[in-house]
């Protein structure tokens, strides 16, 4: 198992295992090896059986090595050394053929007649690398000037004025399933189970001592009936919970305790309240919520009531 392949096996299986590992594990900002307990056990679980399959398939080299005859066994040894010896080969004759340098008994045939002190200088060729990067930078360098200074294309300005825009637009799109970058903007009703049962338990250990544990209200307004002093809407609950409710007499601002998610969720728990019926509910305060989704009524028109009038007459 000591194998540089061996190891090169392993280490690929591991690169493989933890990119599984996070695209099964699905977290939002952050990664699953650091919010799965159990994901560094499945990456180990994993490793042993690799590496247990290594030490089996080395074992079984051994034992059919040694069921080989002595000349077998020295001709097996001497085809591992040769494969041993030729196995980066090819990456050292590509080093070579880049660099495009001569072999030593070559040099003979490109040496000048300079002498410096007994040194002597050789009329070697420019490395294929630095030739070949030179001819990328002149075909770069008139593509560039064909586009930008004959055809007009964009300038710097608008160049960075596009990025600026793309970035802006990459932001706010990060911000909509960034929940803990929400506002009073940006909040949106929150209908997962996890969501409404974390706000339960915000709303359990705030605010049940103003508004009850079923919501019918105490100190604070009952939150169950269609009735809302500062408004009803999810936007509506969020700024409430977020800045404070009535100058003087209305609720704290909670915005200090709690963080822009935990305000979404509570705020999503308390319209999930709407409709139920509290053991002891409080009078009605504030207006009417007025549903934004409903469908407004039609005026009649002065057709209308002559057409209706008409009708009742016949």
């Amino acid at each position: 198992m000591r194998t540089t392949a061996s190891l090169l096996r392993l280490l690929l299986l591991l690169i493989i295992s933890i990119i599984l590992m996070e695209w099964v594990y699905e977290s939002d900002q952050k990664w699953a090896m650091l919010s799965e307990p159990i994901y560094w056990v499945i990456i180990g679980t994993v490793m042993l059986f690799g590496m247990a399959f290594e030490i089996c398939v080395e074992a079984l080299r051994v034992v059919l090595f040694k069921t080989l005859k002595p000349e077998q066994q020295a001709s097996y040894l001497a085809k591992e050394a040769t494969k041993k010896e030729n196995q980066f080969k090819w990456i050292n004759q590509i080093y070579l053929k880049m660099l495009g340098e001569e072999e030593v008994l070559d040099e003979k045939e490109i040496i000048l007649d300079h002498d410096y002190d007994g040194i002597r200088e050789l009329d070697n060729n420019l490395p294929p690398w630095w030739k070949y990067s030179f001819y990328a930078t002149i075909v770069f360098a008139i593509v560039y000037m064909v586009r930008f200074e004959v055809l007009n294309d964009y300038t710097q300005d608008e160049e960075y004025e596009m990025a600026v825009a793309a970035a802006q637009l990459e932001i706010e799109e990060w911000k909509k399933t960034a929940k803990d970058l929400v506002d009073v903007n940006t909040v949106t009703l929150l209908t997962d189970a996890a969501d409404l049962s974390a706000g339960k338990k915000i709303y359990e250990t705030n605010c049940i001592a103003c508004h009850k544990s079923d919501g019918g209200g105490g100190i604070g307004p009952n939150l169950t009936d269609p009735y809302w002093i500062l408004g009803g809407s999810i936007k509506d609950i969020f700024k409430t919970v977020s800045e404070g409710g009535r100058a003087g007499k209305g609720m704290i601002a909670w915005k200090s305790e709690l963080k822009p998610l935990e305000m979404a969720q509570v705020s999503s728990y308390v319209m999930s309240l709407g409709g139920t019926t509290p053991a002891e509910p409080k009078a009605p305060e504030g207006d009417l919520r007025q549903d934004e989704n409903a469908p407004k009524a039609e005026v009649p028109t002065e057709e209308t009531v002559i057409e209706t009038e008409v009708t009742q007459v016949n």
